[in-house]
């Protein structure tokens, strides 16, 4: 796999473990008693983006040293992973 694959992949990675961690912890201004004029009542208090992009970082490179170790020591082979067309030899 080349370095370009390598960082392509972990950075489609890092953006789905983001949008899973987003959601964590938030307490939205109406279920709060901080509600600021102008502002959506759904929007949160205190979103704590800093640690989230921390945590998702740590997390997808463990999720992506392990498929990453999972697919160099050949337990699951590249060639066998179902592809959605089959390119036509000639």
């Amino acid at each position: 796999m080349s370095v370009t694959a390598v960082i392509a992949v972990y950075f489609v990675l890092w953006w789905v473990v983001l949008f899973a961690v987003l959601p964590w912890g938030v307490k939205s201004q109406h279920e709060g008693e901080a509600m600021e004029a102008g502002t959506d009542p759904g929007a949160p208090e205190r979103p704590m983006l800093f640690p989230k992009v921390i945590v998702t970082t740590v997390l997808s490179a463990i999720i992506f040293a392990a498929g990453f170790w999972i697919w160099q020591s050949g337990i699951i082979p590249f060639e066998r992973i179902p592809m959605p067309f089959n390119p036509v030899s000639r």
